[in-house]
């Protein structure tokens, strides 16, 4: 299969104004490296599970903007929402004169947050500060103020979050001192050999050995880590930290900012487990590709914070409210908890007759995932202590110079993500993994 050159640097003084090079130039002398972008292709426009760049070259999106996208890119309901929003008003700010889009998404939020507690919402702008909110709200609720955390994790990149985010390249680093009093304990992971006794033990000795319970305001947890590697916390892990969260009145926090809105099969990912968490942050998915984020929970704990105490400028936007509530119409009205089911089955299907490809076998460790939030875990010679991350690195660029769109993760930079929409049809599904598959193939056995 031939690959186009969409990240190869442009020594063509007369490119066209508007190519991926051009843009790329532009970008590096306009924009702080620290921004950095997975790929030299700018997009121009996008409909469903597709998108085409500056160029016009088409591209199958698995990756939605980084789960942002489960109802798709622009799909006519949420457009026709925000279309008639932008008719009324864009902004006034809750905070000086609410609206009732905001009182109405959080009244359908407190009514799809997992368990049977009364629950009450507070709308902002991005995940990591829903974490940050979520934090304040836990401290204000037990007057303590420690956190734990866990290995891998990812919660964001403002001071707060990043502090309880498990990896330190490229978050942490150069950033410190990061925020006292925040605790990471290893994340289960049977693929490494780190079961959830072993997590569960690591936790008991932090209590028992360094930390007094009595200090820890809350355990913040993804049900599934995103950043971390797609893996999913076992059941009885996760009711394990709430029989340790009831006993010592510690809160339990679930990070769904990924995980959330039918990406697993369910609303929540936290629903698979039958536990209900004492809060619960969302974003990414909620509106649709409109900056919403979400802080769900039991209402006497998030009544602890005073009058004054939350809120922010642009914090449940009335254009998100207005789109969110449109995406909550789309998931029941589409089923696209049901559809996940379907997707994840089919992705595993495909990704598990190409780990048994022999000229593929080796490279892809594990093929694991929750719905359709699916992952392969890449690995030299199919050892799974020797993680493969160039050629992972190698296999985001090359799918994406065949047409596909894929995401990398994990904690060892060896984890390929699929994120598509769920709202993608089956003959697109087989197209990206097609090219995935000859892709993969062709970066292993060159010769052929």
């Amino acid at each position: 299969m031939p690959h186009a050159t969409l990240d190869s640097p442009s020594s063509d003084t007369n490119q066209n104004e508007n190519s991926n090079a051009s843009w790329r130039d532009r970008r590096v002398a306009a924009v702080p490296r620290g921004v950095s972008t997975m790929l030299d292709v700018y997009a121009e426009r996008a409909e469903n599970s597709e998108l085409w760049d500056v160029e016009g070259h088409r591209f199958i999106d698995f990756a939605s903007g980084i789960a942002v996208l489960n109802t798709g890119h622009l799909h006519p309901q949420i457009k026709a929402a925000v279309s008639e929003q932008l008719d009324q008003f864009s902004h006034v700010c809750f905070q000086v004169t609410p609206y009732p889009s905001y009182v109405k998404l959080a009244e359908r939020l407190n009514e799809l947050a997992p368990g049977d507690s009364l629950k009450k919402t507070i709308l902002l702008s991005t995940g990591a500060e829903a974490v940050e909110n979520a934090v304040k709200i836990a401290r204000a609720h037990t007057g303590r103020s420690g956190i734990i955390a866990f290995s891998g994790a990812f919660h964001g990149r403002t001071m707060m979050a990043m502090a309880l985010t498990g990896k330190v390249v490229p978050y942490k680093a150069g950033f410190g001192p990061m925020t006292v009093q925040v605790y990471h304990l290893p994340f289960p992971i049977a693929y490494h050999g780190k079961g959830e006794e072993k997590a569960t033990h690591a936790l008991e000795d932090l209590f028992s050995a360094d930390l007094d319970p009595d200090q820890i305001a809350a355990i913040i947890i993804e049900p599934v880590q995103g950043e971390g590697g797609f893996y999913v916390a076992p059941p009885q892990f996760l009711q394990a930290l709430r029989d340790l969260c009831d006993e010592h009145g510690i809160v339990m926090i679930a990070d769904e900012v990924q995980s959330g809105f039918a990406r697993t099969g369910r609303m929540f990912a936290m629903e698979h487990s039958g536990v209900e968490p004492d809060l619960m942050t969302t974003a990414k998915s909620l509106a649709g590709g409109f900056p919403l984020s979400a802080v769900t929970g039991k209402a006497d704990i998030m009544d602890a914070a005073r009058p004054g105490g939350l809120g922010g400028t642009y914090a449940g936007s009335p254009i998100g409210c207005a789109a969110a509530l449109a995406v909550l119409d789309v998931i029941e009205d589409e089923c696209l908890c049901t559809r996940a089911d379907w997707l994840g089955a089919l992705m595993t299907q495909l990704l598990e007759e190409l780990q048994a490809d022999p000229r593929t076998c080796r490279a892809i460790g594990d093929v694991r995932g929750i719905g359709a939030m699916v992952a392969i875990e890449l690995v030299v010679d199919g050892n799974s202590t020797k993680p493969a991350a160039p050629l992972t690195k190698e296999l985001v660029q090359a799918c994406a110079a065949n047409g596909l769109i894929i995401l990398a993760c994990g904690a060892r930079s060896n984890v390929i993500r699929f994120l598509a929409p769920l709202t993608i049809s089956e003959e697109l599904v087989r197209e990206g993994m097609t090219i995935l598959g000859e892709t993969l193939r062709e970066l292993l056995n060159p010769m052929e």
